[in-house]
Parts: C-alpha cells; structure tokens; sequence
C-alpha cells in the first residue's frame, strides 16, 4: 500500500525507536539493517538496497511517498505510536 508522508514525520518516528529497532525489523524481514536504516533517510548503499522510498524536495524535510509500508508499521508498532 503507497503512502505519502513528511520525510520529517519519517525521521520523527525513526527517532522513536529504541536502540536496536532497526536490527529488530531487518531480521523480522529477512533484510539487510542498512536497507532498513535506507528507508528511513539513510544513504548507505554499499551495504543496504533502497527500498521503495521516494523523496521530493520540499519544506518540512520534503515529501517522502513509500511504496510499502511494512517497516514504517513495524516500525510504529514498536514506538508504540500507531
């Protein structure tokens, strides 16, 4: 399911987590940590894929469409912010 968001209202939620949540959801997933940690704004591609994130320049960080939101509800479910 696609869904737009702020890439600010993106990072908000990333912050949110606690420690090890990234490694949480990547083996949760079967996928790499750095892949996970590139869905939310990371910029490490010798390790990890982009992952259907799609960011447009913009106030507030921008505009960020997700093709899947599988990490970001992981990710919300673990914040506890869904």
């Amino acid at each position: 399911m696609t869904k737009t968001i702020t890439f600010n209202e993106l990072r908000r939620i990333k912050d949110q987590l606690p420690d090890g949540s990234m490694q949480q959801i990547a083996n949760k997933l079967e996928l790499n940590v750095e892949t996970v940690r590139n869905y939310f704004g990371g910029s490490n591609y010798n390790k990890g894929e982009s992952i259907g994130i799609h960011i447009e320049q913009g106030p507030g960080g921008g505009i960020v469409t997700l093709d899947d939101t599988t990490i970001l509800d992981l990710a919300r479910e673990i914040a506890g912010s869904k």
